[in-house]
């Protein structure tokens, strides 16, 4: 709704025959709607062939917008290496954006093509799963059959009470399969003092939506990232984070808290220690 430039929206998810159509008709093809451009869109979203319709209608890959994250700064982290000439070395990536980069390259395919959907997670930086289930307050829940709640989670009163937890790389992972427990601020806010926890719940209804906790607090929601989610006023490895986990939200959380997994059997459970919380929020 905010983006009703229709060069904003053709860069988006139009075609380079549009693209190019309107570009020639448009007064500015590098003006501005909410701070960024109709190639800075095609740039985040990859739409790599809009990109280049809108270069050789005269855009700037190197116009400064969105704290200093411009299209050909962008392009950078992604797929498609240098796909505009660099003016100068100093306008490349730092190495701490590189390193970002490069982890997202390892962790997406690591992680692989998962089934999410139901699924509640929660990570957690630099905390043992020992430790997280000591501020849960949480006891085993050994005797429960595990394949039975899978099948018929909804047979079970304690169901939603019921997470799995695994120490990771980095921190641990908190999970639920079938309900949104693992997400929810009474789980997060308990394992964040000292810390920072990404969370999310992938609603079948409604898409993947998360809280950020810190230091016992939720500090923001988050959304799923597009070209018309991020927020003007974002920070520069905000802007990179969103770019890079794009269509990845467990990644994002992941890389959110620091977690280096090598593969996803902490997110579908396989590896989880199964814990019962007590009954409160």
């Amino acid at each position: 709704p905010v983006f009703e430039k229709p060069l904003h929206a053709a860069a988006d998810r139009g075609s380079p025959e549009v693209v190019a159509e309107l570009a020639m008709r448009v007064d500015d093809v590098d003006a501005e709607n909410q701070g960024r451009t109709a190639l800075w869109m095609a740039v985040f979203e990859g739409r790599t062939d809009n990109a280049r319709a809108l270069v050789s209608a005269g855009a700037d890959p190197w116009r400064p917008m969105m704290a200093g994250w411009s299209p050909g700064r962008l392009s950078l982290a992604g797929p498609t290496p240098d796909p505009f000439s660099l003016p100068s070395p100093e306008v490349g990536l730092s190495e701490a954006e590189a390193a970002a980069v490069a982890e997202a390259r390892r962790l997406i395919p690591a992680l692989g093509d998962l089934y999410y959907d139901g699924l509640s997670l929660a990570c957690v930086a630099e905390l043992s799963a020992a430790e997280a289930t000591a501020r849960l307050e949480a006891a085993p829940a050994d005797d429960v059959d595990i394949d039975a709640l899978y099948e018929a989670w909804w047979n079970n009163p304690d169901a939603n009470l019921i997470i799995g937890i695994t120490d990771v790389p980095g921190g641990c992972v908190i999970t639920q399969p079938w309900g949104n427990t693992a997400s929810t601020p009474g789980v997060i806010k308990r394992v964040s003092p000292g810390t920072i926890c990404y969370s999310m719940y992938a609603n079948p209804m409604r898409g993947s939506r998360g809280r950020i906790a810190r230091d016992g607090a939720v500090i923001t929601a988050w959304e799923p990232h597009s070209a018309y989610t991020v927020p003007l006023d974002a920070l520069a490895e905000e802007i990179l984070a969103a770019y890079l986990y794009r269509n990845h939200p467990v990644a994002f959380c992941c890389a959110g808290a620091g977690l280096r997994l090598a593969d996803a059997r902490p997110i579908i459970g396989s590896s989880a220690m199964l814990l019962k919380l007590p009954g409160r929020d």
